[in-house]
């Protein structure tokens, strides 16, 4: 029987003292994978600290399973998933990331799962968020609640960027090339068979997160403008909304003055609704805006990331297995 190549594409940003955890835990699970071997694909995204030594010093011991790619700058998380899965030639392709979040020892059950159940994507959910503080639990639990309200793209809770794909579902997932990324939703949005694995949530064994509170809900916003244009309807809806509330006023404001003369009273509530709906104006401005920002980004077609040294070449970049 073939022995058949899993990738495992890596995202790192500042893992210098999770990055040999990672290694060792990986390897570990290596040994109970059948007819299946492994190669790694770490994507530094430019780091701060000694991340790219680290994975050099790897790859040094390792020369037959270990590759690097290394960016000129932070692009972020988005950018390193996309330039993993580039770069990746296996059969299969799993993402993970290198804190350990992403249990390694899921791969075999994963693996065994794509092969005899003919799935094309095996993904991993959280079913518990402990560790986590309270507000971010609540925020995630309203931000998968919502979108799957106003997407018509589906969002599993507790979703991971953890999973397992088959070359086609990779290749699908690199065919959508916009600058914007939201990974999450892309997975969801080409299709494809896939199945979730349930997990308990694991904390980072090394290492500070990069992620943020507003970073994370920038990141929310990216998906709501990526996957639903909802928005634009609501900031119509508000235009309308206010038009017929004016109508209103007017026909109030008239009858008034027909039965009780014109007052000169009554500038403070007027004042208070120019500037209400003003308010409402900037508030519509903002969310066509920012869809408008996006679509910019887009025509300016830039690269999703710039390469400053990786030890695979170009035909290692474009072979598909």
């Amino acid at each position: 029987m073939k022995i058949e190549r899993i990738s495992i594409v890596v995202p790192c940003f500042n893992e210098e003292a999770a990055l040999p955890l990672f290694y060792e835990e990986l390897e570990n699970t290596r040994k109970k994978l059948k007819q299946a071997d492994i190669e790694y694909i770490f994507v530094d995204d430019g780091s701060k600290d000694k991340t790219l030594a680290v994975i050099k010093k790897l790859a040094k011991n390792d020369e037959k399973r270990i590759h690097y790619v290394s960016f000129s700058r932070n692009f972020g998380k988005e950018a390193a998933l996309y330039a993993g899965l580039q770069y990746a030639t296996g059969d299969y392709v799993a993402v993970m990331d290198a804190d350990l979040q992403d249990p390694p020892e899921l791969l075999p059950e994963m693996l065994s799962l794509i092969r005899n159940q003919n799935y094309d994507c095996i993904g991993t959910r959280r079913v518990t968020r402990n560790g986590e503080p309270p507000v971010r639990s609540f925020f995630a639990k309203q931000f998968y609640k919502w979108m799957n309200r106003i997407s018509e793209t589906e969002f599993i809770d507790g979703a991971r960027d953890y999973r397992l794909m088959t070359r086609r579902m990779v290749e699908a997932v690199l065919s959508v090339s916009e600058v914007n990324r939201f990974s999450k939703g892309i997975f969801s949005w080409v299709g494809f068979d896939t199945y979730y694995l349930p997990y308990k949530n694991k904390e980072r064994v090394a290492g500070e997160t990069s992620w943020s509170f507003w970073g994370l809900v920038n990141y929310s916003l990216d998906a709501v403008i990526n996957f639903s244009d909802l928005p634009l309807t609501f900031a119509s809806f508000i235009g309308i909304f206010s038009f017929f509330i004016s109508i209103i006023f007017l026909i109030f404001i008239v009858v008034r003055a027909l039965l009780f003369g014109d007052p000169t009273a009554g500038w403070p509530s007027l004042v208070t609704i120019f500037l209400a709906i003003g308010g409402l104006q900037l508030f519509c401005l903002g969310i066509v805006g920012k869809y408008l920002g996006k679509t910019y980004l887009e025509t300016k077609k830039r690269p999703l990331y710039i390469l400053k040294e990786t030890d695979r070449t170009d035909e290692d970049k474009d072979r598909r297995l």
